[in-house]
């Protein structure tokens, strides 16, 4: 499909957002985004710069380089392929079972679900006050290339939790560590404040 129909779908999920559930100001958050804020916030276009490093690995780099299998893994070679090739990658497909996630010497599990792609992605997001700042004055976000047949991790989720907890004053707490993220997680019931249609999230309501 190309940009410009992908951009006709966008349009029509935001419409039908906005007509079923109310939603206004609803931003699409990937690389087919027609808003320069949304395509920087892609997962395939935020980049870390560890300390002490001149090195930058994009979001989604960093995600793949991170999963552990019952056959292999965390192959951490793929933090320094290009985003789509690290998603490419046809060791995360060959590697038996998703167990784990390893990242910073600390083992994720596999439950809360999104958990460690949520830490993730906020923890990257903070680091870039100029894009972070503005979701605030969005009604929700979508994200038009997330199945969920294929896939549990949404952008669009993480920058409707990112607003969420900013809001209620949560995310210094739950950035301190995994321990504090997940307790922060579980004391945020993101289940009662969360409309989803399709890849359009809102948690802002209380």
């Amino acid at each position: 499909m190309s940009v410009q129909q992908k951009q006709k779908s966008i349009f029509d999920l935001h419409e039908s957002a906005k007509e079923l559930l109310g939603l206004e100001g609803i931003l699409e958050i990937s690389t087919k985004s027609p808003e320069s804020l949304g395509v920087s916030l892609s997962a395939f276009n935020l980049t870390y710069q560890p300390e002490n490093s001149d090195k930058r690995y994009p979001l989604e780099s960093l995600f793949q380089s991170a999963k552990v299998f019952t056959d292999g893994g965390p192959y951490r070679d793929i933090l320094s392929k290009p985003a789509r090739e690290a998603k490419s990658d046809p060791r995360l497909t060959t590697s038996g079972r998703l167990v784990a996630f390893s990242s910073r010497d600390t083992t994720w599990p596999l439950v809360p679900r999104t958990a460690f792609y949520d830490w993730l992605y906020l923890n990257v997001l903070g680091h870039y006050p100029r894009l972070a700042e503005p979701l605030s004055m969005f009604g929700g976000f979508t994200d038009i290339e997330f199945n969920p047949k294929k896939s549990i991790n949404c952008q669009a989720y993480s920058a409707a939790l990112f607003v969420a907890l900013s809001e209620r004053k949560l995310m210094a707490k739950a950035m301190k560590s995994k321990a504090a993220f997940l307790e922060t997680l579980n004391e945020f019931s993101a289940s009662e404040t969360t409309v989803e249609t399709q890849g359009s999230y809102s948690l802002f309501d209380s």
